[in-house]
């Protein structure tokens, strides 16, 4: 017979393990610090950002990592539509570099698209970010051009995940309102 505690013990994450859970407004600061570290000073200039700008950001998709209770990471998504099709722009996510190569960021990518995605109201998750490190977690290359940002983008870093993964061929048009998507 297995007592309460051992079951509890049984289903910790291990110690340096990062987890994750829902951002709260306490954690502002720290997201703010934190992308400051990551991006530096340009971070306001950055293409991405100017779809914040217009877009705000859905802070029931913003979600923090820590390891040992500690934030170590953190992530956001803003709903957009392109081409008539609603879906979320993934961005920003950061890790502390006190914290890297231990899974935070590919974990906070993993489970906020899956949260945003099990919503049944998007059909994709855009962002623009390195092939070698998202293509590997299931996102495709889009076809260069095809998504236009309100400001420069590398074409071959704007990558899709999608159920369908034909969408990543199809998908083009200007990022736009959510609310204007199918």
């Amino acid at each position: 017979m297995t007592t309460p505690v051992a079951a509890e013990a049984a289903v910790a994450p291990l110690s340096g393990q990062p987890t994750v859970r829902l951002a709260r407004e306490e954690d502002e600061v720290f997201v703010d610090d934190l992308q400051a570290i990551a991006f530096g000073p340009g971070r306001f200039s950055r293409t991405a950002f100017r779809v914040r700008e217009r877009f705000p950001i859905d802070k029931s998709l913003s979600l923090i990592a820590e390891v040992d209770g500690t934030p170590c990471g953190s992530v956001w998504m803003t709903p957009i539509s392109v081409g008539g099709i609603k879906g979320y722009l993934l961005g920003p996510l950061a890790t502390h570099p006190n914290f890297r190569k231990r899974g935070a960021g590919k974990l906070l990518a993993r489970e906020v698209s899956k949260l945003a995605m099990s919503r049944g109201e998007g059909h994709f998750v855009l962002l623009v970010g390195d092939q070698d490190y998202y293509c590997p977690l299931g996102w495709k290359i889009t076809v260069p051009g095809n998504v236009q940002f309100p400001g420069p983008v590398d074409p071959t870093r704007v990558l899709l995940l999608a159920d369908d993964p034909e969408l990543a061929n199809t998908l083009k048009g200007s990022i736009a309102d959510f609310d204007l998507g199918a």
